[in-house]
């Protein structure tokens, strides 16, 4: 996919975005206060958080998408991976304060009226909510824009934590039908509470991930074997060291040193070079690779060692 074409629809899905979590927030605002139910209210509040996660998203993918210039040289990637960390922390404030509410009710329960207006929009949130993140998480894979997939783990999230609060007023409004008279209403708090331990723990898994490419935390160890295995099934590669992996936005940076024959010549060593670079490329999407020739010593060093094919010298 070329970068037009990926800038394209990364950034279509991130309107979206925008655009259905604005329309749950004013229905799940309206629904929550009318009917007084803080668990659905706590979902307005997680799906606000969602639109800003959606909005700061659309920033990113935009910031993202800039070529590199005099000040970014590896480009600037590395804006989706700021993003990512903000909405996890937008995130861990908003499950905060649900969780406050939440006890608040249980302390001081109040009845909810129509229920089934809070279980409609529910049903409605989650349906909506699953199909918008379909289509982030397609496009998030196909990119790999942390950004988006982000912003899709919001929506995934949202669908089971509105589906969580739909079943707890469900089983209020089902208890009260069957014992008339009995008030369960310390189930609507109770459900928000959960649903703030899910956002919680979606919130932490964000922030790992985001902050192990801001602080250039290796590819994972899967690419980092193909790697080696694309580097050393090319004729003419004695040996390689000092590999090193690192990602920014959907970039993957790869460098290594790579021994050769000390007789080879520059234009041998230039072709074998550009082999390597595109068979990783190949393989690993959105890579830049750069690579460091040497001669191979004349003893072997403890570093080449691992990925020889030559004989060892000694």
């Amino acid at each position: 996919m070329k970068n037009n074409d990926i800038n394209s629809a990364k950034m279509g899905v991130v309107k979206l975005s925008v655009a259905s979590n604005s329309a749950l927030v004013v229905f799940k605002l309206i629904v929550g206060l009318s009917i007084g139910s803080v668990s659905v209210l706590s979902e307005a509040i997680h799906s606000g958080i969602d639109l800003v996660a959606a909005m700061i998203a659309y920033f990113a993918v935009r910031s993202s998408a800039q070529p590199a210039d005099k000040q970014h040289h590896y480009g600037h990637g590395k804006f989706e991976n700021v993003s990512g960390f903000v909405e996890a922390i937008l995130i861990f404030l908003a499950a905060a304060w649900i969780i406050f509410e939440a006890v608040k009710k249980i302390l001081h329960p109040e009845p909810i009226e129509m229920i089934g207006w809070g279980i409609l929009v529910m049903g409605l949130s989650s349906f909506v909510n699953m199909a918008v993140s379909q289509m982030l998480f397609k496009v998030g894979n196909e990119t790999d824009s942390i950004a988006i997939k982000a912003d899709a783990w919001h929506l995934r999230t949202d669908v089971y934590t509105s589906m969580g609060v739909m079943g707890g007023l469900g089983l209020i409004w089902l208890i009260e039908l069957v014992w008339v008279g009995h008030h369960v209403h310390w189930i609507d708090p109770l459900a928000a509470m959960i649903v703030a331990l899910m956002i919680i723990k979606a919130a932490y898994d964000l922030t790992v991930q985001s902050l192990g490419d801001l602080l250039d935390a290796s590819l994972p160890e899967d690419d980092n074997i193909r790697i080696c295995e694309l580097i050393k099934k090319q004729p003419g590669v004695i040996s390689f060291k000092n590999l090193r992996t690192r990602k920014a936005g959907h970039t993957k940076f790869i460098e290594f040193d790579l021994l050769v024959d000390g007789n080879m010549s520059v234009e041998q060593a230039h072709n074998l070079t550009d082999y390597i670079i595109a068979d990783i490329e190949k393989v690993l999407a959105h890579s830049k690779v750069t690579i460091h020739i040497e001669p191979c010593a004349t003893r072997c060093l403890e570093e080449c060692l691992p990925n020889c094919s030559a004989p060892q010298k000694v």
